[in-house]
């Protein structure tokens, strides 16, 4: 199939999916062409022969006060469907890029080809809900011809919020097990800590609804009782209120900052916990990179989360901002060695057989030759 693909190039989940997805599209014969302002972050292995890059041109003029990102990508999308002749356009995160998918479909004089829209989680929790958005969101859902969520929560959102009936196929994110695999370097643990301490991790954009200031404060828990070190990864806009706690709890000496990375199996090899408190969250991409490294998994009960963490089987699964019981659980857990290594074990084992990319992306290729054999949408 010749299948373009459109998403956010930066960092987070939905563009991590959609880049991972068409590289393993890629693969296995498709053709794929990305379709965004920026090179995707995740597309970083080189040339290949049946991966292609169309750059979203933008242009300023005095006359226009905000960018026009949303017909400037439509125009694009019309260009690459025609020329390239795709078959299907599969866009990740609703707002506004199944909005340019649905105008260049109606544009394009291929009218063969399908477009399908993947919701990720905050284009329809938090900004799809926006009263200046939400009839363009619901027209947009439902003028796709195919619609899959990334989580059984995510669906049942969806069709909650927005009043709609149409069929959503809930397929979850994914993990490459081959390549998010614990590597048993002594190095690599010496290089975040240089003394016999546990580690322990949190990854995320370092948004509100993380909750980073909750990762702190269950970590102080942690610290009074199991010498340890606090490895935050990512950046964001509360990244300095997290610097502020940090300093008042005088956490200094044991918190690392390390930013945006890219090499996250070397950190999460070093990890022996990794907590996620967040207040939403549509599946937990992070959470589960960290199964798959064998790490533990401290969550809160929230979105996607229980669907991916089981509960007393691969980690812990605890209220929003119940730190006391979240800390307790960690506790348990890093001075507890054998159960330690059932939770380690039990993790990897559920990224490989319910989550692993080859399993996954088998699943997006049936949708795709379902929604081609389908009736188009118009």
């Amino acid at each position: 199939m010749k299948i373009g693909i459109t998403c956010y190039p930066t960092y987070g989940g939905s563009g991590v999916v959609a880049t991972e997805l068409g590289v393993a599209l890629s693969k296995k014969g498709h053709q794929i062409h990305f379709i965004s302002y920026a090179l995707p972050m995740r597309l970083t292995g080189g040339y290949d022969n049946n991966i292609f890059y169309h750059e979203v041109e933008m242009s300023t003029y005095p006359l226009f006060e905000f960018p026009l990102y949303t017909p400037a990508l439509a125009s694009k999308m019309v260009e690459v469907i025609n020329f390239e002749k795709l078959d299907l356009l599969h866009v990740h995160y609703a707002i506004p890029h199944a909005t340019s998918g649905y105008i260049a479909k109606k544009i394009s004089d291929n009218k063969d080809f399908r477009l399908i829209t993947t919701l990720h989680g905050t284009d329809i929790t938090l900004v799809g809900l926006e009263p200046s958005f939400l009839p363009v969101m619901k027209f947009s859902i439902e003028k796709s011809d195919g619609v899959t969520a990334v989580s059984r929560y995510l669906k049942e959102k969806t069709l909650t919020n927005y009043h709609i009936e149409k069929d959503i196929r809930v397929i979850p994110n994914f993990v490459d097990t081959q390549e998010y695999a614990r590597k048993n370097d002594p190095y690599l643990r010496g290089k975040l800590c240089r003394t016999e301490k546990k580690i322990v991790v949190h990854v995320s954009n370092f948004r509100t609804v993380k909750r980073v200031t909750d990762v702190i404060k269950i970590f102080d828990i942690i610290n009074k009782k199991v010498p340890s070190i606090l490895v935050l990864v990512g950046d964001g806009p509360e990244r300095s209120n997290c610097e502020l706690l940090v300093r008042e709890l005088g956490l200094q000496d044991s918190v690392k900052f390390l930013g945006k990375q890219q090499e996250l199996v070397d950190i999460l090899s070093s990890a022996d916990l990794f907590l996620i408190p967040s207040q939403s969250e549509s599946f937990g991409l992070s959470a589960l990179e960290a199964m798959a490294c064998e790490v533990p998994v401290i969550s809160t009960s929230v979105g996607g989360l229980p669907e991916l963490v089981l509960h007393n089987q691969t980690g812990f699964i605890a209220e929003i901002g119940d730190v006391d019981r979240m800390g307790k659980y960690a506790i348990d857990l890093l001075t507890n060695d054998s159960k330690h290594r059932l939770f380690a074990s039990a993790g990897r084992r559920r990224a490989e057989e319910m989550f692993n990319v080859n399993k996954i992306v088998d699943e997006y290729e049936q949708y795709y030759e379902h929604i081609l054999n389908s009736p188009r949408v118009e």
